[in-house]
């Protein structure tokens, strides 16, 4: 009896020990190669750089692109890999990923590697910044040229379904600003205008949502609520505001003549003129192909009957031109108190001002003559007193 119960205390024992020893044995491999893995990682993140972009791009001769679609697992991206041939196991790449901390931590978008890459080396690069192109949108920027960039930029989408958000933005109605837009005849382009000039990154195969949102985000920061009661003070939409500021865009060279411009607008808004904007003509003649102009002739005026001609239909055009910068919004609605109604360009990039039709139209003749003989004036503010 003795005997058995020593047995069973041997036998107990030795199966503690035998488990200590496989938990230590564990832990201490274990510890191993997390150490290891951490000094793995700080060597990628020597050779990569600290986003993964620097080192492996599309310039990179041999390199692979790898496009990770939004709410992707680890599953479904290492038989992507696979299916790129850039790794042989699925099972393997997938367990490493949980051991190694990357499982839910790769990143949606392109990402570039190399063939001979270890697994390691592919995880550290996938949980990298994806990679992107920066592309400058300037101020007065019409849709169709902000496709224009994007497109010669490389950013990778589908014309027809940008077109259609642009269009019909019912998936944006979360940002309060598209929910105030208006919809009006002949307005085609309903976020023409919210497209926020600006330097963007985009990943180049991007959806066509994200590529809007992207744009809409950074307006939304702009557009302050003081912007939109200053706008009903002045009896205003904030669509009326960014329209009216897409014209001052377009119309001025000089920040500096922004509020003085918008002033004569709001006068002949005021005394129900026509808004007699030539940017408005120009744009109809650039939609349509049409080289713009500085000198409108008559018979560009009324080449276009289009409610976006305010040489024929009066007040506000029914949308934006262009997008606008901060500096026009704010001149349309903070517009500089004068009673000028009429300005001609004076050909360095300022204006004339003028309160009759009479000198308005002695300012034409005068300013014609000179740009057309390669002249300017140095004088900045003509305006009577």
């Amino acid at each position: 009896m003795v005997s058995k119960k020593i047995t069973r205390t041997l036998s107990v024992i030795v199966i503690v020990f035998l488990l200590v020893s496989v938990t230590a044995a564990g832990f201490y491999f274990g510890l191993n190669y997390v150490l290891s893995q951490n000094s793995r990682f700080e060597q990628l993140e020597k050779v990569f750089g600290s986003n993964g972009e620097t080192a492996v791009n599309e310039e990179t001769p041999g390199a692979v692109e790898i496009v990770i679609p939004r709410a992707s697992d680890t599953q479904q991206i290492a038989e992507l890999l696979a299916d790129k041939g850039m790794i042989k196991n699925v099972f393997m790449f997938t367990i490493l990923s949980k051991f190694n901390g990357f499982d839910g931590a790769y990143m949606a978008g392109t990402h570039f590697v190399l063939p001979d890459m270890g697994y390691d080396e592919i995880m550290y690069i996938l949980c990298q910044n994806p990679h992107a192109v920066r592309v400058t949108f300037p101020e007065g920027l019409t849709y169709s040229e902000v496709k224009d960039r994007l497109r010669t930029a490389g950013v990778r989408f589908d014309e027809q379904v940008l077109d259609s958000m642009v269009r019909n933005p019912q998936i944006f109605l979360d940002y309060e600003f598209i929910t105030l837009i208006s919809k009006k005849e002949g307005r085609d382009w309903t976020l023409q205008g919210y497209l926020f000039p600006d330097t963007y990154a985009f990943d180049v195969n991007t959806d066509e949502e994200t590529i809007l949102r992207t744009f809409l985000n950074n307006t939304e920061r702009y557009l302050k609520e003081e912007y939109f009661e200053r706008a009903e003070h002045i009896g205003m939409s904030m669509d009326e505001v960014i329209t009216m500021a897409s014209i001052i865009q377009m119309e001025c060279q000089k920040v500096e003549e922004m509020r003085t411009v918008s002033g004569v607008y709001f006068n002949r808004l005021e005394r129900d003129m026509l808004f007699n904007a030539d940017p408005t003509v120009n744009y109809l003649l650039k939609e349509a192909g049409e080289e713009t102009k500085l000198w409108l002739e008559t018979e560009d005026l009324y080449k276009f009957d289009n409610p976006y001609n305010t040489y024929m239909y009066k007040g506000l055009p029914p949308g934006p031109i262009c997008s606008p910068g901060e500096f026009a919004i704010l001149a349309a609605l903070w517009p500089e108190a004068h009673k000028e109604l009429y300005f001609v360009a004076r050909g360095d990039g300022f204006h004339v001002f003028a309160r009759t039709i009479e000198e308005h139209e002695r300012n034409v003749a005068r300013y014609k003559k000179l740009i057309e003989q390669g002249q300017t004036e140095t004088t900045v503010d003509d305006r009577d007193d």
